[in-house]
């Protein structure tokens, strides 16, 4: 570690210090200001002339100009290695649990990892294999998953292996191979390595186009707009319209290997539930407590607003780690709205050029870096693996013309708008049904990919429910300009017909054993059926009869989905069901 460079505070704005360094300093390099006893870790955020601007993660109260400070020569890092599922953070992977007390000191450091832990290795890798950075040396088993130990992701070039060490227990800083350079010269290896945070991992052969559906057990998501693995999706809506509980059941339900959680914005009653609720949920994949296979970062409350951005730089590297073991990984970011916020606070202070709403004028440039870094990834080995990204935005006033939600739109392949009257009439998930979209729809990839695994006629379903929904639309506006009577009935039952897609499959109970979680073949077959009796041509009289028939239609099929898949009861509503429909069709028939 270099620290021949000193520098003196010169100036100080909140949490941004003008320092005087002694001798060279490089962009985003980390430094530690003395003060009160404490060393308070900065980053270099800007350089200009023989002045560096350096932000400060911790309060600057009680500091001072004079004061004196450290350059280190390293960037923010993360450190990597087994033992960090179940953890949890803060932005600069602090491990929380190892602080004592309620408040935290000014200037405390944790490590992240257990440095006595022990682990079973088993290798891989054998004495004489060709090697290098990102490929699997040995592998050990942290909370029922594979953890790959690997070389060195900062490695250049190719190596071979000297020697491994043999099936056993290790601690992490034991080392468990050597490795010779093209040079002759050995190194040795540890299951614990380091890697820039804000620099992108990319050690593997291929990276492509997500192709495969990420089941999340949510209608909505997997039915009409739906993610894939190595996607890119984000969550905007006013405050109160559920985008912390909508992430919350992407986090338990979806199909992932690992989940990580940046809670980069919220720090009050959310974090506070996912610390206490995590370690008491069982994994309905697995049977092991959920916390198991989820990392928590979480921005605290003495960490300046304008640094939360540590936190989401830590959170994409930890998943592109995993990543990189042929693991399947979603990021969950809430807020971006709050990254945004504080990299105009510093931008301010900086007296950069302002953009719109005063935000950095690269804010969608930054904004869709971070973005590409998620992805689905050919390894050298031929293994596959992915993170995918939902990020949520908390639009001032709901307002989605304003910069983050515009930028993040072009950055995002799925758009989850979250509509204020859809929550206040208690219809949840709050999901607006004709606003949100996903553009994987018209990828041919995915649509090769579901007809193997689900069935070919996935995405025109989706495409014909969102037609029906959109004519429902026009038809509610007609109705509620023109009266009931001052339409036709062909508009009262377009109407119905898209009440009967929002309340079947739209809408579902995130409070409900059963309905909180629909699988693919449930999520299949009730969509078939829907559209099914939509497509029914049913003569009405007069458009008094549309809303019973419509509403008993409704109240059955909602049974059925909090009813056990193909159980007695679920098979009674269905047989229900179809006496409604025989009656209707009796009654055509007369």
């Amino acid at each position: 570690m270099n620290t021949t460079t000193k520098g003196v505070v010169r100036g100080i704005t909140a949490n941004l210090l003008e320092i005087r360094p002694s001798g060279p300093v490089r962009q985003n390099e980390i430094c530690y200001v003395s003060s009160d006893g404490a060393s308070l870790m900065g980053e270099v955020i800007k350089i200009i002339g023989e002045t560096a601007y350096v932000q400060i993660f911790d309060t600057t109260r009680g500091l001072s100009e004079g004061a004196e400070v450290t350059f280190t020569g390293e960037r923010i890092e993360v450190t990597l290695g087994p033992g960090m599922l179940g953890k949890r953070y803060d932005g600069l992977q602090n491990d929380l649990e190892k602080f004592e007390g309620v408040f935290l000191q000014r200037g405390q450091q944790s490590a992240p990892l257990d440095d006595d832990s022990k682990w079973g290795f088993r290798p891989l890798a054998k004495a004489g294999d060709a090697v290098r950075a990102g490929d699997w040396l040995g592998e050990l088993s942290e909370n029922g998953l594979p953890h790959r130990v690997m070389v060195p992701f900062r490695w250049e070039g190719s190596f071979t292996v000297r020697d491994i060490v043999p099936e056993g227990t290790y601690g992490i800083h034991d080392t468990i191979a050597r490795l010779e350079d093209e040079q002759g010269v050995v190194r040795e290896v540890t299951m614990v390595q380091k890697w820039p945070a804000k620099q992108t991992l990319t050690v593997y052969r291929e990276k492509h186009r997500p192709h495969k559906l990420m089941e999340t057990g949510v209608r909505i998501f997997d039915t009409m707009y739906p993610m894939l693995e190595g996607g890119t999706g984000f969550i905007p809506g006013p405050f109160g319209c559920g985008k912390t509980v909508m992430q919350q059941a992407l986090a338990k339900q979806a199909d992932a290997d690992v989940v990580i959680v940046a809670a980069c914005g919220e720090r009050a009653n959310e974090v506070v539930e996912i610390f206490t609720e995590f370690p008491e949920l069982k994994d309905s994949r697995t049977g092991r407590p959920l916390i198991d296979r989820t990392i928590i970062i979480a921005n605290t409350s003495s960490m300046p607003v304008a640094a939360r951005e540590a936190s989401v730089y830590t959170a994409m590297s930890l998943a592109e780690f995993y990543r990189n073991m042929g693991l399947r990984v979603l990021l969950l970011a809430d807020s971006t709205s709050r990254w945004a916020q504080a990299l105009r606070e510093m931008a301010n202070r900086l007296e950069d050029l302002p953009g719109p709403d005063a935000f950095p004028m690269d804010l969608s440039a930054t904004i869709a870096q971070f973005y590409s870094r998620a992805g689905t990834v050919t390894l050298h080995n031929g293994q596959q693996g992915a993170v995918t990204f939902i990020g949520t935005v908390s639009p001032a006033g709901g307002n989605f013309k304003e910069p983050v939600t515009e930028s993040t739109r072009k950055a995002a392949r799925c758009f989850y708008a979250l509509n204020q009257r859809r929550a206040d009439s208690k219809r949840y998930p709050a999901v607006d049904p004709l606003e949100s979209y996903s553009k994987y729809l018209d990828y041919p990839e995915f649509a090769e990919s579901l007809a193997q695994s689900v069935g070919s006629d996935w995405i025109t379903n989706a495409k014909t429910l969102q037609n029906l929904l959109i004519r429902g639309k026009e038809a509610a506006d007609q109705i509620n300009i023109l009266g009931d009577d001052g339409v036709s009935l062909e508009n009262h039952i377009d109407f119905w017909r898209s009440e009967l897609i929002d309340f079947v499959l739209l809408q579902q109970d995130a409070f409900d054993e059963i309905d909180q979680l629909a699988p693919l073949e449930r999520q299949r077959r009730m969509s078939r059926l829907v559209l099914e009796i939509c497509q029914m041509p049913i003569p009405f009289e007069n458009y008094t009869e549309v809303r019973p028939y419509f509403s008993k239609v409704i109240n059955t099929l909602r049974q059925m989905n909090y009813s056990r898949w193909e159980s007695d009861e679920f098979n009674n509503y269905h047989q229900e069901l179809s006496r409604i429909l025989a009656e209707k069709a009796t009654e055509m028939a007369v």
